[in-house]
């Protein structure tokens, strides 16, 4: 495919990383069932991610332990340190991109000293923070832009390798080298014409890549 020493993976966390979406399950758990309307919003393009985020937050009453508890509640893909650990050996760049409420994703990320640009949240205030959002892209509506790490690979001459499953994935797999895509992702690719290779578990993307 290409040499995996010259390659960018960028690991997609909810529904990916995660055996389900974190950040739904949240809202199922802890949010007021509004949220389904919001989410409905964000699914038919109504609204941006940030948009979609931001009133789904606030929908969550609940303290900080128990929001890290009811997270841990959903397990991770049993391939996922493998993969990493792979991927690393062979010189590859891996970072996680994800749309959601960020701590959870941190708190897998972390252990394992791996880059992740995620929403925050600022527990201190109750308020979710973008530090990766990017008002220079033409549509400026997500809450992590992953066009904009892509681009800054394929600027440095990399190959770039996009894993994903859901919405947020889209528009990055429009500029990504590879895609492996689930989910919804997977079925818009097909209608869209957007190149892809299916997986189910992330051994099935150590198995292609590695």
């Amino acid at each position: 495919m290409f040499e995996l020493a010259n390659a960018s993976v960028f690991l997609d966390f909810d529904g990916t990383i995660s055996t389900r979406d974190i950040g739904v399950h949240l809202l199922e758990r802890l949010g007021a069932p509004e949220w389904r309307v919001i989410s409905a919003q964000y699914a038919r393009g109504e609204i941006g991610s940030r948009e979609c985020s931001i009133a789904e937050w606030a929908l969550i009453r609940s303290d900080e332990a128990t929001l890290r508890a009811v997270a841990r509640e959903v397990p991770i893909d049993p391939g996922f340190e493998s993969l990493v650990a792979e991927l690393r050996a062979a010189d590859a760049e891996v970072t996680v991109v994800s749309d959601g409420f960020g701590f959870y994703v941190e708190s897998v990320c972390s252990p394992l000293d791996l880059p992740a640009l995620t929403n925050s949240v600022d527990f201190g205030t109750g308020e979710l923070v973008f530090p990766h959002e990017d008002r220079g892209c033409p549509c400026s509506t997500c809450g992590v832009c992953k066009q904009a790490p892509i681009k800054d690979a394929q600027h440095r001459g990399r190959d770039t390798v996009l894993v994903g499953d859901g919405i947020s994935d889209r528009k990055a797999a429009f500029l990504a080298d590879v895609v492996f895509a689930k989910g919804s992702l997977a079925t818009w690719c097909a209608a869209n014409g957007v190149p892809y290779v299916p997986f189910t578990t992330l051994d099935d993307v150590r198995y292609a890549l590695i």
